[in-house]
């Protein structure tokens, strides 16, 4: 090689190495200026209408979209939202003080009629109506406060206005949209875009009415599989991960750059069945299959003890929660002679719909397994969660693996979504089932304001719900979240309805 050809050899090597250097400055500058808060959960929102939806992977971000009358934090405290006091008129009557200058993210300024119109549309949602108070009419009282008066007393009030459901919006934007509302609220966060089934980006709202969120942007990416939350979390490359799976856990709790958060929930998990379904009709072929299932080995092994087996219909911590009933365990032979009385010509064959994390698999594979014992042919069928929302609420099913979270911790929301029968399908009541009796109790739960009666009301309807085995309880979980070290003020809410307004990256 000639002088001149290796001096500009040399010369164009040390080119590109600087290149490489300054680029890869650059960016790590960018990734250090850059002011995200990613999070990664295990299903796509259903809508960014805030009175359009009810699943948790929506109300998670709608709940930073949007600002309610009151909110609710990680422990259960009722705390000042767009209405900075409120007082108890009478029995039926609240009147709610409404800070001033309040402005949605289009620039115009929160206005009474704006409350009023949002909670008349609440009333009107297929969806969402059953969380709303039992209103009788709503008053504007000048010049600040907004009166809402209920038909009847109603004891968790507070609680079902804290709901993320029941957020405020525009009347204006509203009503000049059309079928596909704007999104537009004035919670701590803006919408920016949606790329279905990949992610949700929100901006800072630097014009929020308290203190604007330290982060400019909030990221949720939708990450189906648990293991691949955990090792974008590993990677830094998002934030906190949700829904973190039992496996995953260990690993995040052993890393010393992260942290690994857990609570006790709200939640209960089930094994519904379609109680409209002829052959769920017979009460044999239930109990049969609740007997069959080994829920300690659920929690044991496949939920590596992070949970444990429920013994009601709503959780221990739930205002309203009863001891006087209890699961009936696993009992095979017990079981088997059940289904002697349903069937002595063969199996029966059914299907099972989950939405299929790892998870939700496993736990589909040992009912499969548990339910061969006793002859009972079953088929999994895993769908993505959109599919499973639409299945489950219009009946297209046998039997299906089911969740509920009680938001507002209290018996009332833990029940009647789930069991009266006006709140069958869309509202939460996917196994269709119906019982006057509970109906009788669970609308005079509603109303009743003495603790002590309301508790033992609560007790009347469990005792009768599990009686009649409308789905087979399986356990009551623990939330796991996992997050960067550097990520501050999360405070896991129980039914992972998380505030994460609050967070902050610690220098």
């Amino acid at each position: 090689m000639k002088p001149i050809e290796k001096s500009k050899k040399i010369k164009f090597l040390i080119f590109l190495i600087f290149t490489v250097i300054f680029f890869s400055c650059t960016k790590e500058n960018t990734k250090d200026t850059e002011n995200t808060l990613k999070i990664a959960q295990s299903g796509n929102p259903r809508s960014l209408d805030v009175h359009n939806a009810n699943d948790g992977f929506s109300l998670r971000i709608n709940k930073q979209i949007y600002s309610r009358l009151v909110e609710i934090d990680g422990d259960r405290n009722i705390i000042p939202g767009l209405a900075e006091s409120w007082k108890k008129v009478d029995d039926k009557t609240y009147d709610f003080k409404i800070r001033d200058n309040i402005k949605f993210y289009n620039g115009d300024k929160l206005t009474l009629e704006d409350i009023k119109f949002s909670f008349e549309r609440m009333m009107n949602s297929p969806r969402i109506s059953f969380i709303v108070p039992p209103i009788e009419k709503i008053e504007i009282v000048e010049p600040n406060t907004i009166r809402i008066v209920t038909k009847t007393p109603f004891a968790p009030l507070l609680y079902h206005l804290s709901h993320p459901a029941l957020g405020i919006v525009s009347k204006k934007v509203i009503e000049s949209s059309g079928e596909n509302p704007q999104i537009i609220g004035t919670g701590p966060y803006k919408y920016n875009s949606w790329i279905i089934g990949d992610q949700v980006v929100l901006d800072k709202n630097n014009d929020y009415f308290l203190t604007p969120p330290s982060f400019d942007k909030l990221i949720f990416k939708t990450i189906t599989e648990p293991t691949n939350r955990e090792i974008a979390l590993e990677t830094k490359e998002i934030d906190v991960a949700l829904d973190i799976s039992t496996v995953d856990a260990p690993k995040i709790k052993e890393n010393s750059e992260l942290i690994l958060y857990t609570k006790p929930s709200y939640s209960y998990r089930y094994l519904g069945f379609n109680n409209k379904k002829e052959v769920f009709l017979n009460e044999n072929l239930r109990k049969a299959i609740d007997y069959a299932i080994d829920k300690e080995a659920i929690v044991n092994i496949i939920l590596n003890g992070y949970g444990y087996v429920a013994n009601s219909v709503i959780a221990p911590n739930v205002f309203g929660f009863t001891d006087t009933v209890k699961n009936v365990g696993y009992n095979p032979e017990k079981a088997k002679e059940l289904m002697k009385t349903f069937n002595n010509n063969g199996e029966v064959t059914l299907e099972l719909l989950t939405m299929g994390s790892s998870d939700e698999k496993a736990i589909a594979e040992v009912i499969q397994a548990n339910l061969k014992e006793i002859g009972i042919d079953l088929k999994i069928n895993i769908v993505e969660s959109g599919t499973f929302y639409d299945l489950t609420e219009k009946g297209f099913f046998d039997m299906f693996l089911g969740s509920w979270g009680t938001v507002t911790g209290d018996a009332d929301y833990g029940l009647y979504p789930m069991f009266h029968s006006k709140s069958i399908g869309s509202p939460g009541n996917r196994s269709f089932y119906s019982n006057e009796e509970v109906d009788n109790l669970l609308d005079a739960g509603k109303i009743e304001v003495n603790k002590e009666k309301r508790l033992k009301i609560y007790q009347e309807a469990q005792e009768q719900i599990i009686k009649d085995t409308p789905h087979v309880m399986l356990y009551n979980s623990v939330i796991i979240v996992g997050a960067q070290k550097d990520i501050k003020g999360l405070n896991i809410h129980p039914v992972t309805l998380h505030d994460f307004y609050p967070l902050y990256r610690e220098n």
